[in-house]
């Protein structure tokens, strides 16, 4: 599969891995997402490898913001690790981001995306058209 790679104004996102700026994303993930505190740099490596993954870069070519999706490509896709740095925020490159994957070509066609969130709802309903689980009750999860 090719990168896709958009403009947007003074940035650009992109699907190309060897962009990521993986100490940036540790950095951020480990010790600033809710989500992911205290997640291994070993682990950043190894769930990036096996992942469809959107970086946001600025016009210096710094990374700004990420999203990662877990997919079989055709059934199912989890999107996670969705991630705007915080003197970027407030700019739509979260709103983007959720745009830029569920369009992405790769992914239509997938009957099921999913995705879970403590307090963005409302971003992932409006611009990424997601919805509260239909059955929620069907739904399990193995923690560890």
């Amino acid at each position: 599969m090719l990168p896709i790679e958009q403009q947007r104004g003074e940035y650009t996102l992109s699907t190309d891995k060897s962009r990521l700026d993986i100490a940036v994303l540790h950095d951020t993930l480990s010790s600033a997402a809710y989500w992911a505190l205290g997640r291994s740099y070993e682990t950043v490596v190894e769930s990036i490898a096996h992942s469809l993954c959107f970086g946001i870069y600025s016009q210096d070519g710094r990374q700004v913001g990420f999203a990662r999706v877990v997919t079989d490509y055709a059934t199912f896709a989890w999107l996670c690790d969705v991630l705007v740095l915080e003197s970027y925020r407030g700019k739509g490159l979260g709103k983007w981001l959720v745009e830029a994957v569920v369009s992405h070509p790769e992914l239509q066609g997938i009957k099921r995306i999913v995705l879970a969130t403590r307090d963005a709802h409302e971003l992932y309903r409006r611009y990424g058209g997601f919805e509260q689980l239909q059955a929620p009750e069907r739904w399990m999860a193995r923690v560890s």
